[in-house]
């Protein structure tokens, strides 16, 4: 008995074994896999690429975390920069530009023309490659003249502007040095509501610092403090000089760069931080370092939200989706077969939330890539493939929301649109429509989102074209008291707004 149970007792030994082998070999190979993951991957830079995202377990931080912030303190510089600002007219006081007193002292006051001054600003970075890559915010070193990088060992290094895409905040530098404690770039999709983060940086100069909080929301944009917004908002104190610092999670990964704070006013923090994630910030990057700019595709179509009321006017009962308030001539969308009441469903497959979804995702794929968009129209949904352009500078309006257009009944005003008030306004060749002269702030067309406004050219009514005074109010007369769905030019762009009577 006792010679049988020994021998399942080995029996048992070893297939424990054979499998703590076999288990220990999977997992070998799905590390190597994950930390060759393309996202975070760069061919050109020897940038560290976080390898371990796996759950740590707080009874590690009993005594604080530490273990964390020390390794990423040396990597994240104060950046100072300086530029010369002349200032707006004479500053001195009238007394000093008296004849009388300038006949007898000339002008050793400083009575004569105002001196150029050196304005001088603080900021915060993150060292990405050991060879002196670093990022930091676009609105940190621009307009400067001189850019100078304080690391935490007291060293001192003049940068070099790489490159900055003001529409996502975001610049590169470089200083010529070697051996520089950098940071690993985390994975930011992998965030979630609730999680640890830290931010460091240089807050109002006084030297490094490290501040805890959670993220306390993902994906936030329509904030209007970039063009291109998808901030991760946390509650950890983010301060003036806190800026371009960074923002790691709890395995010591760089996961965003600290950009701005909502302080009403008061300059301090109130616990609404945002930082850009790394996800945005990693392409914007290797273009950067590969062609010193970054280029983005383009579909040529101005696009708007669907509230609840055009969404109504359109009979659109889907969820989600940007609405098309305009095609630009000669544009991928055109070509393709988009029209203004056209709205985008899907891009490659994937739902859009909203007009800053779309917005955000066409600007971050290549021109010439070919997308497929599923395209909501008269209560139908249908595919179409549009090959993407590259992004004018002169696009940028055309890409960014509707919300400046607007249409109204009681209240506005109105009168033909010639061509001598047509080009006036900037409108093209063969525009139509009326012209708004004057609203009414009390009216409902002033309360309409988006709100009406003097020069506006409103084109239809109810899906109604509008050429005339005549077809003007006939169209206003046929709708009763019911709500409104106008198409209106502003400044060359179309976009839809519902007009709900009192």
């Amino acid at each position: 008995m006792e010679r049988s149970s020994f021998s399942i007792r080995r029996w048992v030994a070893t297939v424990v074994v054979i499998a703590a082998f076999a288990g220990g070999a999977l997992l070998s190979q799905g590390f190597r896999d994950w930390a060759g993951h393309t996202v975070l991957g760069s061919p050109r830079e020897p940038i560290a690429i976080a390898q371990n995202a796996l759950p740590v377990s707080l009874g590690n931080f009993a005594n604080g975390f530490s273990a964390v912030i020390k390794p990423a303190l040396p990597a994240v510089v104060n950046i100072r920069t300086s530029k010369m600002v002349k200032p707006q007219g004479n500053q001195m006081s009238p007394f000093f530009n008296d004849p009388m007193f300038r006949q007898f002292f000339g002008d050793q006051f400083g009575g004569g023309k105002p001196h150029a001054e050196r304005e001088q600003a603080l900021g915060s970075g993150v060292i990405v490659t050991t060879d002196g890559t670093i990022l930091t915010n676009n609105h940190v070193i621009d307009g400067a003249s001189d850019i100078k990088v304080y690391l935490s060992d007291k060293r001192e290094f003049k940068a070099k502007l790489v490159g900055a895409d003001p529409k996502t905040d975001i610049a590169v530098l470089k200083i010529e040095a070697s051996g520089l404690p950098t940071l690993p770039l985390g994975d930011s999709s992998q965030l979630n509501v609730g999680d640890l983060i830290f931010a460091i940086g240089d807050p109002f100069g006084i030297g490094e610092t490290a501040t805890m909080g959670i993220v306390s929301a993902t994906g936030r944009g329509q904030l209007g403090i970039e063009d291109y917004e998808n901030f991760i908002q946390t509650d950890a104190a983010i301060n003036p000089g806190n800026s371009g610092g960074a923002m790691i999670d709890i395995h010591g990964n760089l996961v965003g760069i600290n950009t701005a704070i909502l302080s009403h006013g008061s300059g301090g923090n109130e616990g609404v931080g945002f930082a850009i994630p790394m996800s945005m910030v990693k392409p914007v990057m290797d273009q950067i370092l590969s062609h010193g700019k970054v280029v983005r595709g383009y579909l040529g179509v101005h696009i708007q939200d669907l509230s609840p009321e055009i969404a109504k006017a359109f009979n659109y009962n889907l969820s989600g989706g940007a609405l098309i308030g305009d095609v630009s001539p000669n544009t991928p969308a055109s070509k393709a077969g988009l029209q203004k009441g056209d709205v985008i469903v899907k891009l490659n497959a994937q739902p859009v939330s909203d007009y800053v979804d779309l917005r955000l995702r066409i600007s971050q794929m290549a021109p010439g890539t070919a997308v497929k968009l599923d395209v909501w129209r008269d209560g139908k949904t249908q595919p179409y493939t549009v090959t993407l352009g590259e992004l004018p500078e002169k696009a940028q309006a055309e890409e960014s929301n509707g919300t400046e257009s607007g249409g109204g009944l009681e209240g506005v005003e109105v009168d033909e649109l010639t061509p001598e008030i047509a080009q006036q306004l900037n409108l093209g060749a063969g525009a139509h429509g009326v012209v708004v002269t004057s609203v009414d702030p009390s009216s409902p067309a002033a309360a309409a989102q988006p709100p009406i406004g003097r020069g506006d050219v409103i084109q239809e009514i109810n899906h109604k074209p509008v050429r005339s005074l005549s077809e003007y109010r006939q169209a206003v007369a046929s709708a009763a008291n019911q709500p409104l769905l106008l198409l209106v030019n502003h400044g060359g762009v179309t976009g839809y707004s519902v007009v709900q009577p009192h």
